[in-house]
């Protein structure tokens, strides 16, 4: 019986870190300028194994003078950037801890980048890179994990 319970917390906390080893979940994003947190941001899968991420609340101490993507050029041009999606696709790279594949939208220019997220230090982290052509084209934010 000790050997069964044994067994399944171990089992338990395993399944608990994998978990914790991707992108799913609740983040803080952080401003570049400033350092300081920005917004909520919601990544989850879908059915089909992709990504997709939303803005779930701004974090800004001050209201944005511009609420919506006015500069988007895609669906999302005009659309309020709270509860926008601006993470689409992107998918586990075989064997790594990093999703790729996918694109990301800055709603603050309506620019849209390639992405590649990493979760670094046990998953309390996520790193997010944008790109353009190859990923040394680009840069990365590091979002803490809220949940």
């Amino acid at each position: 019986m000790k050997i069964k319970w044994t067994s399944m917390v171990v089992w338990g906390l395993a399944t608990a870190a994998q978990a914790q080893m991707s992108p799913l979940g609740l983040w803080q994003s952080i401003d570049d300028g400033n350092g300081q947190p920005k917004a909520e941001i919601l990544i989850v899968q879908r059915g089909d194994g992709v990504l997709s991420g939303k803005v779930e609340r701004s974090l800004l101490t001050t209201p944005n003078p511009e609420p919506n993507c006015n500069l988007c050029t895609d669906d999302r041009k005009g659309q309020a950037k709270i509860g926008m999606e601006i993470i689409r696709g992107g998918k586990q790279t075989e064997g790594k801890d990093v999703w790729e594949g996918g694109k990301i939208l800055d709603p603050e220019n309506g620019k849209e980048y390639s992405l590649r997220l990493t979760p670094i230090e046990g998953g309390r982290k996520l790193e997010v890179r944008g790109y353009i052509g190859m990923p040394l084209l680009g840069r990365t934010q590091v979002w803490n994990r809220i949940r």
